[in-house]
Order: C-alpha cells, then sequence, then structure tokens
C-alpha cells in the first residue's frame, strides 16, 4: 500500500494542493510555519478521519472558508482505493470511500494505516498518562474496528454520567439513575481493558528485539498495562467511588484513567530513566509500531516523519533509517541537510514556502 496522490483544498493553510508521492521517500522541506506538518497531517486526517493534534474539524478549515475539501488515492492489493473527506464549519463531516458515502466515519479505519512519529513522541514516555492512552488508542483504531466502536460508545457514556454527576448536586433524586450508565460503562470499559491487554502483549513481542539491537544489547524493555481497575473489580470499584465522584464531578474509576509504565532493565524509566533511554524507547515503539501493523494487517503502513530526523542523535537517525526499508516514508525537515543527503535514496522532494509547494530536482 502506497499514497499516489494528495489533494487539499481550504485545509490550513492550503487554498489547493495536488502533491503527488513516490512509492520509496518523499521529502517535504521549507522554514517552520510553512505548511510542512500540514501535508502529514491531512494524510492522518484521513486515514484516521480526525487530526493527531486534538483539534476539531473547523480549525483545519482554512481561515475565512467555511467548509474544506481533502481527497487521498491509494495504491492498495494492485487497485486504486479513493478517499474523499468533506469538513464543514458547524456539520458533521462527509466520508466517500471509492466514491460510496459512508454510514460513519469509523468505517474506513484501516484503509490506509499510517504511523507518525513527531517531536512530541520522544516525550511520550515522560509526559502524563493521557499521551500513552492516546499512543495505544490511536493504535488500536487503526487495527481493530470493534475497539472504535467500543471506545467511542465507552467515552460517550463517561461523558454523561459526568453531567449527570454534576445534576445531581442539584437534584440528589437522580442519583438512582447511576446504575443505568455504569452498567453501559462497565460493558464498553471491560471490552477495552481486554483488548488493551492483548495489544500490550503484540507490542511487547516485538519491541524487545528492536530496542535491545537500538541500545547495542545492553537494554531489555518491557511495557506494563497498569490499569485503573480489574475487569474483575470494576463494578465494585465503581460502587466504592461514587462518593467521591459525586463530590468531584467526575468519573475517577475507569479505563479513561489508564496507564501504561515503560521498564528498561527493570527500572520505570518515566521516574527514573535518563532523557536518552526514553527517547530510545520512544523510537523503539514508533518502530514496533511499524511491524505490528505489518504483521496484523499483512501490509506495510505509510510512515510520516514530521522533523523528527534533527531530534535524533546520529546513531538514533541511522537505525531508524536503516530500518524503515521498504515502506513509503515522508519526510519534513527545514533543510535538505547532511542528515538527509546521501544518508538513503531520496525518491522525490518538494520545497513548502507559505503553503505552496514546488518540486525540485534531485541532486545526482
Amino acid at each position: 500500500m502506497y499514497i499516489k496522490t494528495l489533494e487539499l483544498e481550504n485545509f490550513r493553510n492550503y487554498g489547493n494542493l495536488n502533491i503527488e508521492f513516490d512509492k520509496g521517500t518523499t521529502i517535504l522541506f521549507g522554514d517552520n510555519a510553512q505548511g510542512k506538518t500540514n501535508i502529514l497531517e491531512a494524510i492522518f486526517f484521513l486515514a484516521i478521519t480526525k487530526s493527531y493534534k486534538g483539534c476539531k474539524d473547523r480549525d483545519v478549515i482554512k481561515f475565512g472558508e467555511s467548509e474544506s475539501h481533502l481527497r487521498i488515492f491509494l495504491e492498495k492489493a494492485n487497485e486504486e482505493t479513493r478517499i474523499d473527506m468533506h469538513l464543514r464549519s458547524n456539520k458533521n463531516k462527509i466520508i466517500a470511500l471509492n466514491k460510496e458515502k459512508v454510514k460513519k466515519a469509523a468505517d474506513i479505519l484501516g484503509t490506509v494505516n499510517v504511523v507518525l512519529f513527531s517531536p512530541e513522541d520522544l516525550y511520550i514516555i515522560k509526559e502524563g498518562p493521557q499521551n500513552r492512552r492516546h499512543f495505544v488508542d490511536m493504535e488500536l483504531c487503526q487495527l481493530d474496528p470493534f475497539y472504535t466502536y467500543n471506545l467511542t460508545n465507552y467515552n460517550k457514556i463517561v461523558n454523561q454520567r459526568n453531567s449527570l454527576l454534576k445534576d445531581i448536586y442539584f437534584n440528589p433524586t437522580l442519583r438512582e439513575t447511576l446504575t443505568i450508565w455504569d452498567s453501559q460503562m462497565i460493558s464498553y470499559g471491560s471490552k477495552i481493558i481486554e483488548r488493551r491487554i492483548q495489544f500490550i502483549s503484540q507490542l511487547n513481542d516485538i519491541i524487545f528485539d528492536i530496542h535491545k539491537k537500538l541500545s547495542g544489547g545492553t537494554e531489555e524493555i518491557k511495557i506494563l498495562y497498569d490499569p485503573n481497575t480489574s475487569i474483575e473489580d470494576y463494578e465494585e470499584n465503581l460502587n466504592t467511588s461514587k462518593d467521591r465522584d459525586l463530590k468531584s464531578k467526575i468519573t475517577s474509576v475507569g479505563p479513561h484513567r489508564d496507564d501504561f509504565i515503560f521498564e528498561v532493565n527493570g527500572i520505570d524509566i518515566r521516574k527514573f530513566g535518563s532523557q536518552g533511554q526514553q527517547r530510545t524507547a520512544a523510537l523503539s515503539l514508533k518502530l514496533a509500531e511499524i511491524e505490528l501493523v505489518k504483521k496484523l494487517t499483512k501490509d506495510v503502513p505509510i510512515l510520516l516523519l514530521d522533523d523528527v530526523l534533527s531530534e535524533l542523535d546520529s546513531n538514533r537517525q541511522n537505525f531508524l533509517l536503516d530500518t524503515i526499508g521498504n515502506v513509503q516514508t515522508i519526510i519534513t525537515c527545514t533543510g535538505l541537510d547532511d542528515f538527509v543527503n546521501g544518508r538513503f535514496e531520496i525518491n522525490k522532494i518538494y520545497k513548502v514556502t507559505s503553503g505552496s509547494v514546488e518540486e525540485m530536482k534531485k541532486e545526482e
């Protein structure tokens, strides 16, 4: 699978853009704030149906416009696949797969699998648990439509339960209705916990060898799932927390409070690891993500590197570039510096300037 063409209309700082990609490596270079990352965001949007930055649909529509159109053409299983997306300021997005409108956004998940690696991912280990949950959720939503269904419904119920907790403060008789939401939350939440357990096991099978090679054979990594509650104790813990939840007006028990621990040689590197160890673990995580997608989908994902090479030292750069192999890779950078030139084969080069993209000739 690889991207052939991306077309944008009124997306971020692009009025109209039509860009072709090579099945190998494409470089997008230019100064900061010119629109390089916006191209990667658009690809991610078409794959996941939402921005990886967590913003709302209306926020990516070009300033002064009321709607945006995104279109991508893929080569998949020797056939062309097309995804169209119509974003509107005050209405739900419209999505079509091969010109056929889909009923819900989740219906296209898995059509194109992408792995995005940005500088923010280098801090996924040391930052708060919401960043680690976001990583797990984004990957599982690409790989498992049932997980997407359960997560979407679970999040809706948590929000509704939180609203009810606020209403109970003014009308205590509503407390009895909590049971309705609790039973649904436990049902969806238990399925999320079960799938996360499986996912971490699958990830551990792959990341161990990658990390050992990356660390020169000196470090062994293990990811531990740290659930807020077990499936067995879910109902009891939720009942026990009701008084606390009513005071705080927030649901305190469930997988929306989960965390994931990264241990290197038995040490929690978020608390006690060096910055170098944390970055190595983050890089190992992304490379393991690529291999896991290959294994589960029997296809090759598209790798998006958003100005991340400049954040890595030469050893980690070399390991990453040597590993990506036959993966279609789209790289953004501020210049065709020594860390890019001559390090691997570049198939297409574009210079990005203020929302304008110009193809450059490759140097022989």
